[in-house]
């Protein structure tokens, strides 16, 4: 028998760019692999052998295409995904097929000869399996070109994780995996190619081992789930511990894991699978999953009673646009996806992340059991987004896409009428729209003649300094809502302005003739917040001191004027910008730019307290759950 000769040499897909991207499996991980690539503009099909499936994958992509294409650099916009029950009419024109079938080895053998009879002959064939190597599904393989192009592409959890381990099936051409890590970058993710085969990959090689180190400490008596979490989660300053982490997965999941490395390694099962085994699985403890249990003790179904009703705690929601970290060699798509979303108790102590991989987020307001917030994207390439989520970090869906609002900054809320109130910083607009993002309208558009009490009379164009709105705030009960012109930095030429709720006659945002000056000559006023208990409006500025950099306050008259000078209730912040009242605390939180949040006490004493203080950190838009 004559011996089987490699082929020498590799060429890329032909016309990639205009083929497919398949996915096979429209489950958790394949929907968020389909949400990637078609978010850096690929058609993307799904195919599923559930119907339900695709249905529930596609509407995935579109809640979700919009907040995933902040890193992409591929400058196309993202088409419509499809979906399929035909294996055979989804891969026909496939550049590249990803395999997210359940773990089970003898489907992905089926799955890889299949593709071999059907796709392609150019078409990259890219398992998801985090169990095994690609090699492993190679049984049914024919030819020797198939097999150089198989391999693995690892996913984590994008988006709030987007790294990709990519790794040979012992056959594959080296430039494929190059030249596919090269397309990955593209797409936004972050790919790690591993030098051989190895089981577990790169990262999950490394936790497989702390896991065990884990399950063996506790078998041990060492020490329990909740300590070892907490130990891990202050040295290294994390918000999860592995235990968490295990029983997130599932303990089956864990242990069936655990069991391919005992099997291919030769270990002890003694301290591992078989403790968890007679103490948690063999009991129906799995872990969050399941009503028992699992390291950690189940969740009570029902709030436990209590003689006296206990008020639920209240804690900041906080947006942290990233750039306080190192931006030395990054990219520019890296530099302004690095922002987050945080929890936080308020004293300051208590901290955990519920969205991450934001794109310069900036406002962020609560209603009616979401967060809702806003993404200011590339400045200069309106690319702007509005966000939901549940307040648990779960559900986000992108409300009002890229290109629709410039660049959105601070938002508010009428939660009377289900509205949000937009303030749009190139853009020189104020927009209005449902809270699910329909019904979008312009409310104040800056490009139109100045007030006659600018001093500069001069027409002002859309991305003129003078016209760009940053702040906004709603006051159902004045019928009005307010918004900052911050003008040109530190150049104390700051306005707020009003207008009424609704448009009277047939005045348009151009020609609207309801516009009042409130203030102006300010340092450089940036968010604002009306109290209708107080009748009182409050406001950032970055300006200049003495009098920049400081929150303010003032009263209104029931006609939305300015019943009194403003008054400073704290100065010396460094870049002052969200702000949210809480009136029953009588008091003000400020975030500022220079990684801070703070307490202001709204008593006139001009007392502030530092709650939080993190120098890597910089902070935009805040808001109280």
């Amino acid at each position: 028998m004559p011996a089987i000769i490699e082929p020498s040499q590799w060429t890329a897909p032909v016309d990639y760019q205009s083929r497919t991207v398949v996915v096979l499996g429209g489950g958790v991980l394949g929907r968020r692999i389909a949400t990637c690539w078609c978010s850096a503009g690929y058609s993307v099909i799904i195919r599923d052998t559930n119907q339900s499936q695709c249905d529930d994958a596609l509407q995935y992509i579109k809640d979700n295409v919009f907040s995933f294409a902040t890193r992409a650099t591929t400058g196309r916009s993202p088409p419509k995904a499809s979906a399929t029950l035909d294996l055979e009419v989804a891969i026909q024109n496939a550049w590249i097929v990803f395999e997210c079938v359940p773990e089970i080895l003898d489907l992905k053998i089926d799955v890889f000869a299949e593709l071999e009879r059907l796709a392609p002959k150019d078409c990259i064939l890219a398992s998801n399996s985090s169990s095994y190597k690609s090699s492993a599904m190679l049984a049914k393989i024919v030819h020797q070109d198939t097999k150089t192009r198989i391999l693995n592409t690892h996913y984590m959890m994008p988006p709030t994780n987007l790294v990709v381990e990519i790794m040979t099936d012992g056959h594959t051409f080296p430039e494929l995996m190059q030249w596919l890590a090269e397309r990955h970058r593209e797409a936004g993710s972050s790919p790690y190619v591993a030098v051989k085969e190895s089981t577990g990959f790169l990262f999950n090689r490394i936790w497989a081992a702390i896991k065990r180190e884990c399950l063996m400490v506790m078998a041990e008596g060492v020490s329990t789930p909740e300590q070892t979490d907490k130990a891990w989660m202050e040295i290294l300053g994390c918000s999860f511990g592995p235990c968490m982490s295990m029983d997130s997965v599932g303990l089956d999941t864990v242990a069936l894991i655990e069991k391919h490395y005992i099997e291919e390694r030769g270990l002890d099962s003694a301290l591992t699978v078989d403790f968890l085994q007679t103490n948690y699985l063999d009991h129906g403890k799995l872990g969050m999953k399941s009503d028992k249990g699992g390291l950690y003790a189940p969740r009570p179904s029902k709030p436990q009673s209590s003689p006296i009703a206990k008020a639920p705690e209240k804690k900041l929601i906080v947006l942290d646009t990233g750039l306080g970290q190192s931006l030395a060699g990054k990219a520019p798509a890296e530099i302004i996806s690095r922002g987050r979303l945080l929890e936080v108790s308020l004293d300051g102590k208590k901290q955990r992340v519920l969205s991450e991989g934001l794109p310069l987020p900036d406002g962020v307001e609560a209603h009616g059991g979401k967060l809702y917030y806003t993404n200011m994207g590339m400045p200069s390439l309106n690319n702007g987004s509005v966000c939901s989520l549940d307040l648990d970090g779960t559900d986000t869906k992108t409300i009002v896409p890229p290109g629709k609002i410039f660049t959105p900054k601070q938002l508010s809320i009428d939660h009377a009428a289900n509205k949000l109130y937009i303030a749009d910083r190139e853009g020189c607009k104020i927009w209005r729209c449902d809270t699910d993002g329909n019904s979008l309208e312009v409310l104040i558009d800056t490009a139109r003649d100045s007030p006659k009490n600018d001093n500069d009379n001069k027409s002002i164009t859309p991305g003129d300094i003078m016209g760009q709105c940053i702040g906004v705030t709603i006051a159902p009960s004045l019928n009005k809502f307010f918004w900052t012109q911050k003008g040109p930095a530190k150049g104390n030429r700051g306005r707020i302005f009003s207008a009424n709720i609704d448009f009277t006659g047939n005045s348009t945002a151009v020609t609207r003739n309801d516009i009042s000056l409130i203030a102006d000559k300010l340092p450089e006023c940036i968010d604002l917040e009306y109290v209708a208990k107080t009748n009182t409006l409050y406001w950032t500025d970055r300006g200049e001191v003495p009098f920049g950099n400081c929150l303010y306050k003032a009263a209104l008259t029931d006609q939305g004027t300015l019943a009194e000078k403003p008054q400073i209730l704290a100065q010396n912040f460094n870049e002052a910008i969200g702000l949210k009242v809480d009136v029953d605390a009588n008091c003000v939180y400020v975030s500022d730019l220079g990684g801070a949040v703070w307490r202001v006490e709204d008593n006139g004493s001009e007392k502030k307290e530092r709650v939080l203080d993190e120098q890597t950190s910089c902070f935009t838009g805040l808001t109280i759950v």
